[in-house]
């Protein structure tokens, strides 16, 4: 009789046998693609042969290398790369794009049209085939033609508008946030066509645009305006409503808490700063007395914190939603990241190792794939076209020399 443990033996990652032809380059698209190769998928990434993805960035030769910004995106994936303004590339391109499940393309609006790659055209031919368009503002539409990076949106959305000190200028946030966000609804929107693909027998294009992702983003903010007609302002480290929420100083680094509801502003006063006097005054008992009372308040708990070092009142928070400021390399090197298994350590068949962050998903029964080095360019141009195509080595070579193919 099978176990349990042989089950998830001879399990495979969810998208195993899934095919993804990847035109896509900088963030949203190559994370969208990498989730999708991390669940199991077969990543073919498409690549200029001349400067491949943007932001491969050049070695000590000035050739395209392989950046920590182009390794945070683009692990698990073959780098195929085909001079797509060519005839021959882009037949090559669509012969491939026959054998795949899935197309991801971020491109400015237009230029998988120049191609000879734009959806219609290739859903025509392949009809079973999803097709995933990334983009500013969407591929059609008055706005289709204007270019837009994660800050330009932040600031167009109302997002940058709300973030920074009360008193100081709009501020973006330091990571690309809209980028990632897209392309977690990218992976979650594939997965969906792919099963929605097996009730109807047909493949599905799909428009997503940042703009789109960052208005969604707005959430109980964007209500405020639609349900309240408040314009939410900038408060900084502080929550615009809960209190206390936000960045309190130590004798030493400071610390963030969110301790706005009752139960844990008295759990925070009993057991931490031991002020049990505080929840009783009538000035601080309830959330709306906090919020009203906020800089009173903000003075005395900074007070209490000031007389000790941070290292003496994060042990006292364990049970409560706090934590030390960290700067990146401590939170990598953090016990709880190390126990999660949030970075990878890969050895390259060169002998040097790297290390990866983690994918953040976990199975209990399935597995996901196993990390693989992020690719040089062209790495794998001559085994997907020999063994996807069965173009011999001859003709390879002559796409090389041509320059069609790197």
């Amino acid at each position: 009789m099978e176990t349990q443990a042989d089950s998830v033996t001879k399990a495979t990652p969810p998208l195993a046998g899934v095919k993804i032809l990847d035109f896509s380059r900088i963030i949203a698209g190559p994370l969208a693609t990498q989730q999708l190769a991390d669940l199991g998928a077969t990543i073919i990434k498409i690549e200029n042969p001349a400067t491949g993805d943007d932001v491969r960035g050049l070695d000590e030769n000035g050739q395209p290398a392989r950046s920590p910004f182009f390794m945070g995106f683009n692990r698990n994936k073959k780098s195929v790369a085909i001079d797509l303004k060519d005839p021959a590339g882009q037949q090559m391109a669509l012969d491939l794009a026959r054998q795949c499940d899935v197309l991801v393309q971020n491109f400015r609006p237009g230029v998988m049209d120049r191609f000879g790659l734009d959806h219609e055209r290739v859903m025509s031919i392949c009809p079973k085939l999803i097709y995933v368009s990334i983009s500013a503002y969407g591929e059609h539409g008055s706005m289709s033609d204007r270019p837009g990076y994660d800050p330009v949106l932040q600031a167009e959305s109302g997002m940058m508008a709300m973030t920074g000190e009360p008193d100081g200028r709009p501020m973006r946030t330091a990571l690309s946030l809209i980028d990632t966000l897209t392309a977690g609804h990218a992976t979650s929107a594939v997965c969906a066509a792919l099963i929605a693909r097996e009730k109807t027998g047909r493949g599905d294009y799909l428009d997503l645009a940042l703009m789109d992702t960052a208005i969604a983003a707005l959430g109980n903010m964007g209500m405020a305006w639609l349900g309240m007609g408040v314009v939410p302002e900038r408060v900084g480290n502080r929550h615009i409503y809960a209190t206390p929420n936000g960045l309190f100083r130590t004798a030493t680094d400071p610390i963030y808490m969110a301790i706005a509801s009752n139960r844990l502003f008295t759990r925070f006063c009993e057991n931490v700063i031991e002020r049990p006097d505080l929840p009783r005054d009538e000035r601080f008992a309830r959330p709306p007395d906090r919020l009203k009372n906020r800089e009173l308040l903000w003075e005395i708990l900074e007070g209490e914190l000031m007389k000790q070092p941070a290292e003496h009142w994060i042990p006292r928070m364990r049970d409560l939603p706090a934590g030390q400021v960290r700067t990146v390399d401590k939170a990598l090197a953090s016990p709880e990241v190390a126990e999660r298994g949030m970075v990878r350590t890969l050895e390259e068949a060169d002998g040097n190792t790297i290390s990866l962050l983690a994918p953040p998903f976990r199975y209990q029964n399935t597995p996901l794939a196993e990390p693989e080095s992020p690719p040089y360019i062209g790495e794998h141009t001559d085994e997907v076209l020999g063994e996807w195509l069965g173009i011999e080595d001859s003709k390879l070579a002559d796409l090389h020399e041509r320059g069609v193919i790197r």
